[in-house]
């Protein structure tokens, strides 16, 4: 069932206003590839424009709190807690990994998703001018706990279907 859609087939946002307040986490995360050259330049802390992290980690954290000033139909949340973590993986790839957190009525995939994306699109921007041919990979939901629809994780909804 689509929730954003009503009787009539029209966009609107999910009224939450009777549900309960119950603690609600989502991981998301992102792959961006690039030259083995580009990753150890970021890694060396060679880059130009400096700690491209760093700046991505923030870019993340920023992303998520304004989520629902980029996708119409989600709710502004009261986030508990943002983490973004980036790693290096040999020999051509960063990890980022996104984790949000809240007490409130809806979710926070959107949140979780949003971090991860902001992220990886930070790393193009900042690397562009070295690495043009950059990719943005694999953007999904890992892990959602809490709410009506429970506790859900990506590769055991693959593993079941």
């Amino acid at each position: 069932m689509l929730t954003h859609l009503d009787s009539q087939g029209r966009a609107h946002m999910v009224d939450v206003t009777e549900k309960d307040v119950t603690f609600r986490e989502a991981v998301a995360e992102a792959r961006v590839r690039m030259l083995p050259e580009t990753l150890q330049m970021i890694v060396e802390g060679g880059h130009p424009k400096g700690d491209v992290f760093a700046v991505a980690r923030i870019a993340g954290i920023q992303a998520a709190k304004k989520t629902s000033d980029l996708i119409p139909l989600c709710h502004p949340l009261m986030l508990t807690g943002v983490k973004v973590e980036l790693t290096a993986e040999s020999p051509d790839t960063v990890h980022i990994l996104a984790r949000c957190k809240l007490s409130g009525q809806t979710g926070v995939e959107m949140e979780a998703l949003t971090a991860a994306s902001i992220a990886a699109l930070t790393i193009y921007d900042m690397c562009k001018a070295v690495d043009r041919g950059m990719t943005i990979e694999h953007v999904r939901l890992l892990e959602k706990l809490g709410g009506k629809s429970g506790h859900f994780i990506a590769d055991e909804q693959v593993n079941a279907q």
